[in-house]
């Protein structure tokens, strides 16, 4: 009989332990995912076993969809859109260079096999969205490099899962390696097919969320994360690569003009922790102390050296130099290619299928993922300021919220001034919002109140502004240009003030 007491009980220390580490791992830097695995390391060795590598991989996977789900809702299309160019070829050819570069590697000097050389290069070589999500964002760098990054680590898991599947059922058949040119353009027609298949379906969730009134502000966040768990289903039964759909389709949903922004924001936020502490408690369950002997570390230790400063460099300098990109974000970039969720997941993958020495490889990738991280992770800011490429200027913008007035063709808008932005000391008749919005209530210390033309905005205010569907863009946009540039703002669309 299951004890679900029991259950609960174990289930509800785990996550309020996570969750501490994540504060603890938020001071020194260091992702939580870290401290997340040594949770789960530390049950193990105490009275859990977890021993189920079908398990392991069906459960990494489907965290990998939420955790995706959640970078692409909460980045914004204005920051990586003159950036996806060399994000894409970073994600796809910056990746083919590295897994060639780690495979040659592997394999003459590792000695590794073929294919588990093959394997080690395509499960460490791509960045991992949830660990660039939780380190960069405190980081205040400029919006096209932070772009390159945000997007290069949510698009390059999707050409990596078809690389280490295939490349796993092709080391169980016996393929020789000259099938990896076909391997290749299976992977780009799924890949391409996957991202066309997510935007449509994205731009179908969000006409569909648009006209629909749902009984309870909640059903919203839920509606959206079901729609984005419907299009990697979809995608995935129809052979193309559902990871590419499914971060093509939260993009899209997380920049249409849906209500309740903020809610599904925060919604998709929570449900991204809840993933990573499980994945990371799991696959930290999943580890065998017992099996990291000196071979282990020292394979980990030589492939991560080379990848870091050999592969990644080399593969960021072939790809970005056509675009242009200065020496120094080069720099920034190479040093930027966190590991942590993506590879242990990927060595799930042939230790699943049965790989011969696929156990030794996930050893390997797990004392790799643990020392470079811990490495890279707390040193990105200094060598972001060493390089000169933090923006201490970037004013934080206003956040807005938005509900739906159906009857009225109008939307109200939650608007609350952060620390940082000027437009606080803006007076509400020098905002000069769109034709018939009109901001009707501010909430100050908890205490609301209608404002005079004359009031002077403050940080920490809450504004509720009424404007017309219609304006709605224009008043957003509108919003943030004032809370960068302040009260002499310009009408004039300026390169910071794109859609």
């Amino acid at each position: 009989m299951i004890e679900l007491d029991l259950i609960l009980l174990v289930g509800s220390v785990v996550v309020m332990v996570a969750i501490l580490s994540a504060r603890l791992g938020t001071r020194v830097g260091l992702p939580a995912l870290l401290l997340f695995l040594g949770v789960g390391v530390l049950l193990g060795e105490t009275r859990i076993n977890f021993d189920n590598p079908d398990l392991a991989h069906a459960l990494g996977f489907a965290a990998l969809v939420i955790i995706l789900a959640e970078g692409g809702l909460t980045t914004k299309w204005s920051d990586i859109r003159p950036s996806v160019g060399i994000a894409g070829v970073l994600a796809t050819v910056g990746i083919g260079i590295s897994v060639g570069l780690m495979a040659l590697f592997g394999h003459f000097v590792l000695g590794l096999d073929w294919w588990i050389a093959i394997l080690l290069g395509a499960v460490v070589s791509p960045t991992d969205a949830a660990a660039v999500f939780s380190v960069l964002r405190n980081v205040p760098l400029p919006h096209k490099l932070r772009g390159v990054v945000e997007a290069e680590s949510g698009l390059n898991d999707a050409p990596t899962v078809l690389l280490v599947s295939l490349a796993s059922s092709a080391a169980l058949s016996g393929r020789s390696e000259d099938s990896l040119i076909l391997l290749g353009g299976v992977i780009l027609l799924e890949l391409v097919a996957g991202i066309g298949l997510g935007v449509l379906l994205g731009w179908l969730g969000a006409q569909m969320l648009r006209r629909v009134a749902l009984p309870a502000s909640g059903l919203y966040p839920l509606a959206t994360m079901v729609w984005i768990v419907f299009t990697f289903g979809v995608t995935s039964e129809l052979h193309t690569s559902g990871f590419a759909a499914v971060y093509a389709c939260a993009l899209m949903l997380g920049n249409a003009q849906l209500p309740h922004r903020g809610a599904t924001r925060s919604f998709v936020e929570g449900v991204g922790w809840i993933a990573q502490i499980g994945l990371f408690v799991m696959l930290g369950l999943l580890a065998v102390p017992e099996r990291l002997g000196v071979r282990e570390v020292l394979v980990a230790l030589v492939a991560g050296l080379f990848l870091t400063f050999v592969a990644r460099p080399v593969s960021v300098f072939l790809s970005a130099t056509p675009f242009r990109m200065p020496f120094k974000e080069q720099a920034f970039l190479s040093w930027a290619g966190l590991r942590g969720a993506v590879p242990i997941i990927m060595a799930t993958v042939p230790l699943s299928m049965g790989v011969p020495n696929a156990a030794y490889l996930f050893d390997v990738v797990l004392i790799f993922v643990i020392i470079f991280t811990c490495v890279q992770a707390p040193t990105l800011p200094f060598v972001a300021r060493r390089l000169g490429l933090v923006d201490l200027e970037r004013a934080r913008e206003v956040e807005v919220e938005v509900a739906p007035l159906d009857m009225i063709s109008a939307d109200l808008l939650q608007v609350r001034v952060p620390e940082g932005s000027r437009i606080a000391g803006i007076e509400i008749a020098e905002l000069r919002l769109p034709k018939d919005t009109v901001v009707t209530l501010i909430i100050r210390n908890q205490s609301p109140f209608r404002p005079r033309p004359q009031e002077r905005l403050k940080v920490a205010d809450e504004l509720l502004i009424v404007t017309p569907s219609s304006q709605r863009d224009r008043t957003e946009r509108r919003l943030a240009l004032l809370s960068r540039q302040g009260r002499l703002a310009s009408w004039r669309k300026t390169a910071n003030d794109s859609d």
